[in-house]
């Protein structure tokens, strides 16, 4: 009689894990910061898989860790006119302004070894933004030298992020969706001079629905980052 035959070893892959992605509405910048530092701190001690926190701020005017202070350009009595807050952050680049209709993204992930390249990951989130906004036919794009989004009717979105200790992630992006225009004339953009900035509301002739499109914007962020799907909360 024959002996069985040997079971075939097989190599387990597990799945992709889901990114898990919130929407938070509008949240004071503060109070966003404090929320960024516990989830890394989470993730680090690996409590918790990557998140997606998708919100917009109240008007804020965001200072990098090589901000020019010249660049904000909006003085102490005309910020407070306009209901601008000031705060200095520990992410990298320049200046930049927030406000609602703008979509602000911060990824909370921990980058495997493969994509420990923060000029690297930088790139991915443009094209992450990139692979969004031609959902909608805006023809968006890199430009050599600088960071962010960019058509040819100006910037659209802006990107400063900060990566800590075991390679977690935090800040991120903001998506021009619908925001007040003429608020950015309070800074100098990021510290570009003379560069236009605009908005996909701008561009389309119509506001998206913000819900719409923070939808596009966490599944293509999936895709570029080979998550397995996305599960929203909130």
């Amino acid at each position: 009689m024959a002996p069985d035959a040997a079971p075939v070893a097989t190599e387990r892959v597990d799945a992709p894990t889901p990114l898990v992605v919130r929407r938070l509405g509008i949240v004071p910048y503060a109070e966003a910061l404090a929320l960024q530092a516990d989830l890394v701190r989470r993730r680090r001690a690996g409590e918790i898989g990557d998140r997606l926190l998708l919100l917009e701020h109240p008007h804020v005017i965001t200072l990098g860790t090589g901000a020019d202070l010249e660049h904000v350009l909006a003085t102490e009595s005309e910020r407070l006119l306009l209901g601008i807050e000031l705060h200095e952050t520990g992410r990298g680049g320049d200046v930049t302004y927030h406000g609602p209709g703008q979509l602000v993204g911060y990824p909370i992930v921990a980058l495997p070894e493969d994509r420990r390249d923060l000029h690297r990951y930088v790139r991915d989130l443009e094209a992450v933004l990139i692979r969004a906004l031609a959902g909608y036919g805006i023809d968006a794009r890199r430009e050599d030298g600088l960071t962010g989004v960019w058509t040819d009717a100006g910037k659209i979105a802006a990107i400063g992020v900060r990566v800590s200790s075991g390679w977690i992630t935090s800040h991120g992006f903001a998506l021009n969706v619908a925001p007040r225009l003429d608020y950015f004339g309070a800074i100098v953009p990021c510290g570009i001079r003379g560069r236009e900035v605009t908005s996909m509301e701008a561009m389309l002739g119509a506001a998206p629905d913000m819900a719409e499109v923070g939808g596009r914007v966490a599944e293509a962020f999936a895709t570029e980052f080979g998550h397995g799907g996305i599960d929203v909360l909130g």
